[in-house]
């Protein structure tokens, strides 16, 4: 792809936007940098901030083959790594190379986004050659301690990178002691305790490496070592962070420096790992610094676009929690339209029928003006679902290296459109699934390759829209499900007495217990019985549906099916037993008007007749435990609803309108409770329940009632 005359596509322009961003970010955080310089006090997690920047604009520009740019942030990565590793001085010199290089970035993002067709290539090797020459100087002869009187074990010394053995030395040349943090927790919890701690460490001084350990327990703990610098006592730390899985040891003792050892010591806070896998954060504290006056000078490149305040992005990134509340806004407008609508045929049934005329005219374009901001502020919300995808790819490559397997990925779909909301929420539960594909399904190489198939496993990820609904497949070519060996181990856990009588359906949605795994051991991909569980319970949340089907030797496909939004829906509103309900519209398929007369019993289970299929029945009131105080209506309606391939008739006492709700959630406290997808509003104040279709078919599918 040149980078002259670039047809800015949508990729380029979310590039564009990604860009300007990181280079604004970059200079603000350079100014915080060169006035900590000064004032002697620097921090150096804004340089580590300004390293990761220049690294991800570098990646960015690279997958565009933007190469001005990836060249430029890539020689500045290089200069500001040193500057990490305590390599170089921190000068004048360097600062304003820093700044330049700043600036030139900022230059050539704006002709990219301009379209200009001007080589920058001589500011470019300009900038290229003062970065090559700070980085030719000398290396700093500074009297770093050595690691001889700590006594470090041969395992730990050899896991250190470069960069934490010039944290150890420099924390021992600051007469700090070296301390020793073992932790061992459990596997379920180890991520959130370990945070706990490594905060608690930082606030007494500095954490240089995390390392994974071999413990006891092995089977049911993690353990790790916490290689720690701080000028507070073993005691003082033991007080702090001791407990049962934490305890604290001093490694020899510290060495007093004889005299400043740097100008200005700059460090690193991110271990970044490239391939994935567990990422451990270490943070330092502020370090003293001698104070240099600063003030670079910054020489212009253009007297036009490199000084230009003008933003080239047309976009905006907005919090999402900002479109919630314009949402709500805009729901209770509709809702205070309705209000208006009712007291307009009010108004005429009283004889005002000049005014009602008039207002309904006002109340009938105020309707058309809040559909189209409803729909504007909608569409603004929804995001491809492509944005997943990569995600999803850096968990293959990173399990399937893990598992010796070789894996392909492939994606299909990726444009379909979902609100952003519901993107964040099914990402959890598509990530394992993907994991339990790798382990569970696709099997070693020399086992496909046994068996005749090619030793790549496949994994297929595809998304499409199915009337008001997405649905999203992941389908391996693996093993697919052993139906039996799931039978055999329910009747182990004691779920069934008998599993002759239990259908294929069945054992497969014993699957979704908590806890439940086929697995004999276990592994730190599955095998725990974490995992199917939440994809069951994150999916429910959003009112979605997940199913199965499966062949033994042939693979399994996990299907998916979502609402597009949970933002205004239209709903149904009914009556049952004196309460009202709302019934999503995009669920509603039709409404019989029907008799007991009409109703069929089938192994002790009620359904309807709907032209050629049987339809199961369920009763709003029995559902909900409802104790009627009248009798029952003659005639009530069966409101039938499905969501994928499912279909339900539900019986209710009355329909009373159509109309546009807001689903507010109910909290922690009603997550219990099955079938209930939040509460609305409806203008006459009357709160009532929100009903989500697809856990009631889900619930009353399992339990036959």
């Amino acid at each position: 792809m040149s980078e002259q005359n670039t047809t800015h596509t949508k990729a380029v322009q979310d590039f564009l936007a990604e860009a300007e961003e990181i280079i604004e970010q970059l200079g603000s955080e350079l100014a915080d940098l060169s006035d900590m310089a000064e004032s002697g006090e620097l921090n150096p997690d804004v340089l580590n901030s300004i390293f990761r920047g220049a690294h991800s604009l570098k990646g960015l520009a690279g997958m565009f083959s933007f190469n001005g740019i990836a060249e430029l942030a890539h020689n500045m990565e290089n200069l500001l790594d040193w500057l990490r590793l305590g390599k170089l001085n921190f000068t004048q010199n360097l600062m304003a190379v820093l700044f330049d290089s700043h600036e030139l970035l900022s230059a050539l993002n704006r002709a990219l986004a301009s379209g200009e067709g001007t080589s920058m290539a001589p500011e470019i090797a300009a900038c290229i050659v003062k970065i090559n020459t700070c980085l030719a100087e000398p290396e700093k002869q500074n009297a770093i301690s050595t690691l001889e009187t700590l006594g470090l074990p041969d395992h730990v010394l050899g896991a250190l990178t470069e960069y934490e053995e010039h944290r150890l030395k420099d924390n021992l040349a600051k007469g700090r002691s070296i301390f020793n943090v073992h932790t061992s927790f459990d596997l379920t919890i180890f991520d959130t305790e370990l945070l706990v701690v490594t905060e608690i460490l930082k606030g007494c001084g500095e954490v240089i490496s995390t390392l994974p350990s071999v413990g006891v327990n092995i089977e049911t703990n993690i353990d790790f070592e916490i290689l720690f610098g701080s000028k507070k006592s073993l005691a003082e730390l033991k007080t702090a962070v001791e407990r049962d899985s934490v305890t604290v040891t001093q490694f020899g003792s510290s060495v007093a420096p004889e005299k400043p050892v740097i100008e200005h010591p700059v460090s690193d806070m991110v271990n970044i790992s490239e391939e994935g896998g567990l990422q451990i954060v270490t943070s330092t504290i502020k370090m003293p610094v001698t104070a240099v006056a600063m003030t670079p000078t910054l020489q212009t490149l253009s007297d036009d676009a490199s000084l230009s305040a003008k933003s080239m992005s047309r976009t905006v990134r907005v919090d999402i929690g900002k479109l919630d509340e314009l949402m709500n806004i805009v729901g209770e407008l509709v809702l205070a339209n309705s209000t208006i609508a009712g007291v307009t045929t009010k108004m005429r049934n009283e004889g005002y029928s000049r005014l009602s005329i008039e207002l309904g005219k006002a109340a009938k374009g105020l309707e058309r003006k809040l559909s189209d901001l409803q729909k504007g502020v909608m569409e603004i919300r929804m995001i491809p679902i492509g944005q997943l995808y990569e995600k999803m790819s850096r968990i293959v490559r990173k399990i399937s290296r893990e598992q010796g397997k070789r894996v392909e990925l492939k994606f299909f779909g990726a444009d379909t459109e979902l609100d952003k909301l519901i993107v964040e929420d099914i990402s959890d539960p598509m990530m394992h699934i993907i994991r339990n594909a790798i382990d569970h399904g696709i099997e070693s190489r020399e086992e496909r390759v046994a068996q005749g198939k090619n030793e790549k496993g496949t994994i297929r990820i595809s998304s499409y829209q199915k009337g008001n609904h997405v649905v999203i497949e992941i389908e391996d070519d693996g093993g697919g499900i052993d139906v039996e060996k799931v039978k055999k181990k329910a009747l182990q856990r004691g779920l069934v007495s008998d599993i002759s009588s239990v259908t294929e359906r069945d054992a497969i949605d014993f699957i979704f217990l908590p806890g439940f795994s086929t697995n004999e051991t276990v592994s730190e991909v599955s095998g725990r019985g974490v995992g199917m569980d939440v994809v069951k319970n994150n999916i429910s949340a959003i009112s979605g549906m997940v199913d199965i089907e499966t062949r033994k030797g042939e693979g399994s496909r996990f299907i998916i099916t979502l609402p597009i939004t949970l933002a205004i829906i239209k709903a149904l509103i009914v009556s049952c037993s004196g309460r009202t309900y709302a019934l999503p519209i995009t669920s509603v398929l039709e409404s019989l008007l029907m008799t007991d007369r009409d109703i069929m019993t089938v192994e002790r289970k009620e359904v309807v007749q709907l032209r050629e299929s049987t339809l199961p029945l369920l009763r709003l009131d029995h559902y909900f435990d409802i104790h009627r105080s009248d009798e029952p209506p003659q005639e009530f309606y069966v409101v039938v609803v499905g969501v994928a391939e499912k279909r339900l008739g539900i019986a209710v006492d009355d329909l009373i309108c159509q109309q546009d709700i807001v689903i507010k959630p109910m909290g922690d406290t009603f997550k219990r409770f099955r079938g209930v997808s939040g509460a609305a509003d409806l203008g006459d104040q009357r709160t009532i329940l929100v009903l989500d279709i697809g856990g009631i078919i889900n619930e009353t599918m399992r339990s036959g009632s």
